[in-house]
């Protein structure tokens, strides 16, 4: 008698290696599609498979077909979903740290920090990648992608590859090129839908995604996005982490500056598309680049929030975070943009009487404490040196050279400068102030004009309504000397117009009327809820 299995994998083709044959032999072969008996007991065969290490992910049906001289039977056995394993060490995803493991890839629950770069607090978040059905919600994700219905075999050929996997469910979280389960949106109502300030986990997204036809859930913000992938990649065996940058860049025309237009009494003008988030979500994957030259694998930055298109798509990434570091821009997929995430230049044009412009340039601003939970534990792990090297180094000034970007930062040497302090105190439903310290450290007087102002804004960075403002024309600072200047933030002015981010955004523009030099200070500033004690 001889016995030998046959799969069938999605989109069943040898050619595309998910279709095989391979008998019930002695061994098992660990580099193809092989079988062994384990053990007998009467009639019963304990029966061991061996799957190719990179073989194609999704559901495979097992078919036992058993010979006897010239007569053949088959039996259906059953089916199984392969995954990827971060466990096998020649698997793409293959993840050496057992604690890493277990965090990246089997914890259910995590952390998602948001708020800003001064104000940093977490939410909790309920992946559930083992819930009931949410294996089956993924699987039916891949096959809903429109490379899927535009050719079955090459897009099922392809799913041996995270590249590929990560790339497709990058663009399928979001829902504007295809049947996405999300549908992004950034400022109120959500009547029609759930705000995004309310999901607490993945699970009840999935199934809704599914149960209403995979009709896009409405709404999402870049930490939902954000979750939801981390939940379907983790769930398909790629070890995945949540990234929180604060101060991200949003370059829409890849210079590598985010270009802000002020009027002639220093406020944004509308119409700008380039945004300083005050914070951003997106997610890490771990996983080989083969389609990259040497020095690539490792974390890869990937973000379904819908920002700009790639290669035609609202996607992006898998972008190797080593390529970041390095200034390398070259390698797929998309390093230019999330680089200006985490290192672009703000600079602001200030409209003057004559109808020009006047240049000022703030090089330190953008990627601050890009964060993520910390393995096996609650806390907050910072991990902007995994981006970029320390301000200032050597090797940050190699990286900008190669880039083509220089940096100019502030010294306390000679000058002027202005800082945005903040009281203690600043709760929703109070009064409170904010202060803007200016500082001549020439030999000479200096006569200024300060413009001090404050607006309601989201977490993307879009601007609400005033809520406080001074325009002193003649502001007198002595030789080497401090001026402190206060700014009362009523609650009766903020209070109608303050998003559901809480953030209120100030800027504090200090001009010299003889030089016509322009010093701007700029702090986001978090407006904390009252807490609520239970007794």
């Amino acid at each position: 008698m001889t016995a030998s299995y046959f799969i069938q994998g999605p989109c069943p083709s040898e050619v595309s290696g998910t279709k095989t044959h391979f008998p019930v032999s002695g061994s098992l072969e660990e580099a193809a599609w092989s079988s062994a008996v384990e053990s007998q007991d009467g009639a019963s065969l304990t029966v061991s498979i061996c799957s190719l290490p990179d073989a194609r992910i999704g559901r495979y049906s097992l078919t036992l077909e058993a010979s006897t001289g010239y007569q053949g039977s088959s039996f259906r056995i059953g089916e199984f979903v392969l995954l990827f394993n971060p466990w096998c060490p020649v698997d793409s995803v293959f993840l050496e740290s057992e604690e890493e493991r277990n965090e990246y890839v089997l914890t259910q629950h995590g952390q998602v920090f948001q708020g800003s770069s001064t104000f940093i607090y977490s939410i909790p978040w309920n992946f559930g990648q083992f819930e009931d059905e949410i294996l089956d919600i993924c699987l039916q994700l891949l096959d809903t992608n429109p490379k899927f219905f535009q050719n079955q075999d090459r897009d099922c050929s392809r799913r041996n590859s995270p590249v590929y996997i990560s790339r497709v469910v990058s663009a399928m979280v979001n829902c504007n090129d295809d049947q996405g389960i999300l549908f992004g949106r950034w400022k109120q109502p959500y009547d029609d839908g759930v705000s995004p300030m309310v999901w607490s986990g993945s699970v009840d997204i999935l199934q809704r995604w599914r149960k209403y036809g995979c009709q896009p859930v409405r709404y999402g913000q870049c930490w939902v996005f954000a979750a939801v992938a981390c939940t379907v990649l983790r769930c398909l065996g790629i070890p995945t982490r949540v990234i929180t940058n604060y101060n991200s860049a949003h370059d829409t025309n890849s210079n590598l500056k985010i270009e802000q237009y002020l009027d002639e009494n220093g406020k944004v003008q509308a119409g700008t598309r380039e945004y300083i988030w005050n914070f951003h979500c997106w997610v890490e994957s771990w996983m080989a680049r083969p389609d990259l030259s040497e020095g690539y694998d490792g974390w890869q930055v990937l973000d379904p929030t819908p920002q700009e298109k790639s290669e035609g798509v609202y996607c992006c990434g898998p972008t190797p975070v080593k390529a970041i570091k390095e200034g390398e821009l070259k390698p797929k997929y998309d390093v230019p943009f999330v680089f200006a995430e985490v290192n672009a230049d703000v600079v602001y044009w200030m409209l003057q009487s004559d109808s020009s412009r006047k240049k000022t340039v703030d090089s330190t601003s953008v990627g601050r404490n890009i964060s993520t939970k910390s393995v096996g534990r609650d806390t907050r792990e910072d991990v902007t040196h995994n981006y970029k090297y320390q301000e200032g180094s050597e090797e940050e000034k190699a990286v900008l050279e190669k880039v083509n970007l220089r940096k100019t930062y502030p010294t306390e040497e000679e000058g002027l400068k202005v800082k945005i302090k903040v009281s203690e105190g600043m709760d929703n439903g109070c009064d409170f102030d904010i202060f803007a310290v200016v500082s001549n450290n020439t030999a000479s007087e200096r006569m200024c004009r300060l413009m001090f102002g404050a607006r309601a804004a989201g977490y993307n960075g879009a601007l609400g309504p005033e809520c406080g403002s001074k325009d002193l024309l003649n502001v007198a600072l002595q030789p080497y000397a401090d001026k402190t200047v206060p700014l009362r933030i009523l609650y009766e002015k903020y209070g109608g117009c303050l998003t559901q981010d809480n953030m209120i955004k100030v800027m504090a523009l200090l001009q010299d009327y003889e030089t016509k030099e322009i010093v701007l200070g700029v702090r986001n500033i978090y407006v904390k809820n009252p807490d609520i004690k239970i007794r």
